[in-house]
């Protein structure tokens, strides 16, 4: 079944449609010989072109892959390292078709869930700001959090690129003279947590999240990857007002 170049390419991992569609026309983009047009169709057979380097596609239709992997502190959330780090797309199997796209970045330090998706619009919707996906991190702390700052952290903190906080923050445990907090929030600004403790001179020295909107690291060990349930796809796709064909 034919469907639209835009959805072809984001489902793809190219790009998100937005970025298909500027591509469309700023002439970049040319199907077989001809320069695509928005409101193309691809039947899967075409050979699609971006500035004259030939894009790698599917050849038939079927159902976006999910999955969740347990990301460990030293890998990075990229596709290529000029450091040569290891990156958490050496970790998984490459996909049945497409590329995997990560769903928002861990920094070096950080571990815990991140998810990998083929279907770009879900992870274009799950990353932008406006439809405010929860995320929610377990942060380990070198003494405790005063009354003071709880409310600090909850009502907002000025940074360099504006007040950012914690939808919410309590204390989760801990032992000798480090405090577990447990803290979520829906932004997704570079490094936010440890910028809104550093605002306090509190240094992180632990930071693992363990749910990205309706899906939780659960049980998973270091390194481990397990394709999303049907519960959790629905509940995913839902969440940005898309609709699951995948059922894992």
């Amino acid at each position: 079944m034919a469907e639209r170049i835009q959805k072809v390419l984001a489902n793809a991992g190219v790009a998100s449609r937005r970025q298909v569609e500027r591509w469309i026309r700023q002439g970049r983009l040319v199907v077989e010989d001809v320069p695509a047009r928005l409101g193309d169709q691809l039947s899967g057979n075409e050979r699609v072109y971006l500035d004259g380097r030939l894009l790698h596609l599917p050849t038939a239709a079927g159902p976006a892959q999910c999955i969740a992997y347990y990301k460990r502190v030293g890998e990075v959330t990229t596709r290529r390292d000029p450091e040569g780090r290891p990156t958490v797309f050496q970790q998984v199997r490459p996909p049945r078709r497409g590329r995997w796209i990560a769903v928002g970045r861990l920094d070096i330090n950080t571990a815990g869930l991140l998810l990998l998706t083929t279907d770009g619009q879900l992870a274009h919707r799950l990353m932008h700001p406006s439809y405010e996906i929860p995320r929610q991190y377990a942060v380990r702390i070198l003494g405790r959090l005063s009354t003071r700052q709880l409310k600090q952290l909850r009502d907002g903190i000025e940074l360099e690129d504006g007040v950012a906080k914690f939808d919410s923050i309590a204390m989760h445990g801990g032992s000798g003279a480090n405090a577990w907090y447990r803290v979520s929030l829906h932004g997704g600004r570079n490094r936010e947590i440890r910028r809104l403790f550093a605002a306090l001179d509190i240094p992180v020295n632990r930071l693992l999240r363990t749910e990205y909107g309706p899906v939780a690291l659960g049980d998973m060990h270091r390194g481990m990857t397990r394709q999303l349930t049907v519960p959790e796809l629905e509940a995913l796709y839902g969440a940005v007002g898309l609709r699951s064909e995948s059922g894992g």
